[in-house]
């Protein structure tokens, strides 16, 4: 019944002697290693299976102190496979006769392969989604392309490459730039990150910004053909002349000690953007199967993140183009005797264009109507409905009428016309010969008079109901004095609101300010208002507007 079992079972079993040469091997250890039974007897481990890493060490160990050992093994044996490296799991005792001889030692052997590589098979697919985890939080953090590209270099040069390179295609045809050669392709390289030791040796082949053409056949226009990913894994000088923009480029590989490419494609939604190379060179492996899966998952998820920001860079360059050339000139100008200033500055990278706007009137009487206003939302709707609001305004100022007078005009006006944006509305009447302001304000922050000291105090102007928000209110007029030689500054929410601050705490900042030369140039004003209150990342639109009475005869300026 022994023999039976032993001759059955499926675990491989064997008998060494004290010179760890086989003595017995049953028909399953026969069929694992690929050699009959016979031709074990008398030989060693490392004579039978070269290939296989015995632990010869332990064995001697179990002969030496009788205590039985369990041992995992690797390598390959002469038996076909479909596992590029067996494993094998044995348990070792030491076998004595009753008299306490030593005689050799008992094997039994399991092979593991097909459970470690499905182990190491869920450990990579948990590596790989914390690797995406980590790529949802780093990459894409801005709606700017060349940012999430570098981002994204960024990232593969930590995890899996030695220079990463993200080129683009031109969004717009050939960007202005002269057509490249008959069969080359130009793409611009937006994006470049490389380990310490290569960072000199990479500049020579293209830095963040410049156009780089390709010749036909090389990586990147097959790449971009059949959209899928290539390796190129230690290329001969000859293939890797192919696959580089052009053959001149093989020497200076080499110089770098680049021996390994892989290039993916980079497309969203149906469109190709561009492509991802990645390169290893001196001691780093070539790329295997599951490097080319880590660069498709994040080259993947970074496209989408590219295709965003290129969506957002070509509304808000439209936005924005359109919000200039909406306020490029104010409607019906300024009286002679006021100087008047204006600046407009665009949100930052997380908000698209929105609807703040400006505006000067001459009316009769020397006198000049003054506007400031803030249409809710953002985007081109915004900037088309601001243009909307100036052109009412222009129509309803007209008959000379005091500032709560035409808010209230226009008030009825929008609410009857249904608008779907209402929008604030902060007006002065500027009369520089008697010395004074007339104001009425539709939900919008308060006005400021700037003195030449350059100390600002805020103008209290009640606020009724925005315009178009058909809340039913009135607008009421306030009368205030202008002393010569003070700037009024009409300003936007964007210059002064930040995210989680309260706005009477917003407000004191701008008030507890004090402008240098605050006397001098109405636009050198308005750039030290903008340099001391404006954020480089301003969360919303800025506009502002500077007004002061000239003195009489003086030229404008």
């Amino acid at each position: 019944m022994h023999a039976a079992l032993i001759e059955g079972t499926g675990a491989g079993v064997a008998v060494l002697d004290t010179d760890l040469r086989f003595v017995y091997v049953n028909p399953a250890l026969a069929r694992l290693n690929g050699v009959p039974a016979d031709a074990h007897l008398g030989r060693t481990i490392a004579e039978v299976v070269p290939g296989v890493d015995a632990g010869l060490g332990t064995l001697r160990q179990v002969l030496a102190d009788g205590r039985t050992r369990e041992l995992v093994s690797s390598g390959q044996t002469r038996a076909d496979s479909p596992h590029r490296l067996r494993v094998w799991r044995g348990s070792y005792h030491r076998l004595e006769d009753a008299q306490g001889r030593v005689h050799g030692i008992g094997v039994v052997v399991l092979e593991v392969s097909d459970d470690r590589e499905a182990r190491a098979e869920l450990e990579r697919a948990r590596e790989r989604l914390q690797l995406l985890d980590t790529a949802a939080v780093r990459i894409g953090r801005t709606l700017e392309v060349d940012r999430t590209c570098q981002e994204l270099c960024d990232l593969l040069v930590e995890v899996i490459a030695d220079v990463a390179t993200v080129e683009l295609l031109a969004m717009n045809g050939t960007d202005g730039r002269r057509p490249p050669a008959t069969g080359m392709l130009r793409l611009r390289r937006a994006a470049l990150a490389s380990v310490p030791g290569l960072r000199d040796a990479v500049q020579q082949f293209g830095v963040p910004g410049e156009h780089v053409e390709y010749q036909p056949g090389s990586a990147i226009p097959r790449c971009l053909e059949n959209g899928r990913p290539l390796a190129y894994n230690v290329p001969g000088d000859a293939e890797m002349g192919r696959s580089a923009p052009n053959t001149g480029r093989v020497s200076a590989y080499r110089a770098a000690g680049i021996h390994s490419a892989l290039v993916v494609p980079l497309a969203a939604r149906g469109a190709q953007l561009g492509t991802v190379t990645m390169v290893r060179a001196g001691s780093s492996p070539a790329f295997g199967e599951e490097d080319v899966a880590v660069a498709v998952a994040l080259a993947d998820r970074a496209a989408i993140s590219m295709d965003n920001a290129r969506r957002y860079s070509r509304e808000h360059g439209i936005a924005v183009e359109l919000q200039r050339a909406l306020l490029a000139t104010p409607g019906g100008g300024s009286q002679p005797q006021l100087d008047v200033a204006t600046r407009y500055l665009p949100s930052g990278a997380s908000d698209l264009v929105g609807g703040d706007w400006y505006d000067t009137f001459a009316l009769p009487g020397g006198v000049t109507l003054l506007a400031m206003g803030d249409v809710m939302g953002h985007g081109v709707e915004a900037a088309v409905e601001m243009s909307h609001y100036r052109s009412l305004l222009r129509v309803v100022a007209g008959d000379g009428d005091p500032p709560d007078v035409i808010l209230g005009r226009m008030d009825a006006l929008l609410t009857a016309a249904g608008t779907e944006r209402p929008a604030t509305c902060l007006l002065a009447l500027a009369d520089p010969e008697h010395g004074c302001c007339r104001f009425a304000n539709a939900g919008h922050l308060p006005p400021a008079l700037v003195d030449p000291h350059g100390r600002i105090r805020l103008l209290e102007v009640p606020p009724g109901p925005p315009l178009g928000a058909d809340l039913g209110g009135t607008y009421e007029g306030v009368y205030v004095r202008w002393p010569a030689g003070d700037t009024l500054l009409l300003y936007t929410d964007g210059l002064v609101e930040r995210r989680g601050e309260d706005i009477d705490a917003s407000l004191a900042r701008l008030a507890g300010m004090v402008l240098p030369h605050a006397a001098g140039p109405l636009d050198t004003l308005l750039a030290r208002v903008v340099h001391r209150l404006a954020p480089e990342a301003a969360e919303d639109d800025v506009a502002l507007l500077a007004a002061r009475a000239r003195p009489y005869g003086a030229a404008p300026g």
